[in-house]
């Protein structure tokens, strides 16, 4: 759980930005661990070979953890207008120092594999390597659909900008995952980690990813303190996309009830569920009704909601069907 603090100042300084190098690092893990994300699963299925070919060990080993992973292979987003090339040349930048802290970091209470145990010879080496293996994961895994990523990364900034003026701060984060709480100026965020940010002059950078699956937050010097999370409407990306082999699992439930356990990789609740998968409130309830009858699915009451996520038996149906 990570608790940040936005005070009067930090909370006049909060803005939105893509970030196109934190959906390759998303999309290298999301092929990198199977299963990781129904959400995603065509696009996975027709991409986990290319990943394979790109032959970046060595970005996939640093990836795998579930604590942290390096800051400044994602450097933030000056704003929506930053390109991935802007964000490479700042990956050139970061200084050897920097590089090694993070890497440590990163591997901090795991075995390290051969090639994290070499990066850390030469930081300054590793980096550039690193860089290149960014680059090569953007041209053959992210850039093909860039076009239809940034239609859901910009419609979820218009959204959030909307919540803003209907609400504030406190409107906007309270939304982006249905874990977050706010207590008392305080807002705690579900995360892996732990820790406290107070939030200065530079504010807060908000950074949806269409390819994250969890909240994560940037708050290690010397980067702009951002908070990643998973953009509205990612559950929709692939829906035109065929299954390899056909879609099994809507062969079973039908086409609905299967995008509804695919969007079920993070708990939600039925209103969540319909501005997702753009499906009348009542409909989705019907088909919440249907699925947990079966055991597919389990509710828990959050305040005046109702957030749903899979059981057990939904997860190994929706992997199964994969």
């Amino acid at each position: 759980m990570i608790e940040i603090l936005p005070g009067e100042i930090g909370a006049q300084h909060v803005r939105l930005a893509i970030s196109p190098l934190e959906e390759v690092l998303n999309a290298v893990r999301v092929l990198s661990k199977p299963g990781r994300s129904a959400v995603h699963a065509r696009w996975a299925a027709a991409n986990r070979s290319t990943l394979t070919c790109l032959d970046v060990p060595e970005l996939v080993s640093l990836l795998a953890g579930d604590q942290y992973f390096p800051d400044f292979l994602s450097p933030p987003p000056q704003d929506s207008a930053t390109t991935v090339e802007d964000q490479l040349e700042a990956v050139i930048r970061t200084s050897a120092e920097q590089v090694r802290t993070e890497i440590v970091m990163s591997t901090a209470g795991r075995d390290i594999p051969g090639e994290l145990d070499e990066l850390l010879r030469d930081p300054g080496e590793a980096r550039d390597l690193l860089a290149e293996q960014l680059r090569k994961c953007w041209d053959m895994l992210v850039r093909p659909v860039w076009p239809r990523l940034q239609d859901v990364l910009r419609t979820d900034i218009d959204y959030r900008t909307r919540q803003f003026g209907a609400g504030g701060l406190a409107k906007v984060l309270g939304s982006v995952h249905p874990g977050v709480t706010i207590n008392h100026g305080r807002v705690l965020l579900p995360t892996f980690n732990t820790g406290r940010l107070e939030l200065d002059e530079r504010g807060l950078l908000l950074v949806p990813s269409a390819f994250a699956s969890h909240i994560g937050v940037m708050m290690v010097p010397p980067w702009q303190p951002s908070l990643v999370y998973p953009a509205r409407g990612s559950a929709t990306l692939w829906e035109d996309v065929p299954a390899p082999d056909g879609d099994l699992l809507a062969g079973v439930v039908g086409r609905t009830k299967a995008r509804l356990l695919r969007a079920l990789d993070s708990p939600a609740s039925t209103t969540v569920l319909a501005e997702r998968l753009g499906v009348a409130p009542s409909t989705i309830s019907e088909h919440i009704k249907a699925l947990a009858a079966a055991g597919l699915l389990n509710g828990r009451r959050a305040g005046r909601n109702v957030n749903y996520s899979r059981s057990s038996l939904g997860d190994e149906l929706v992997s199964s069907a994969t």
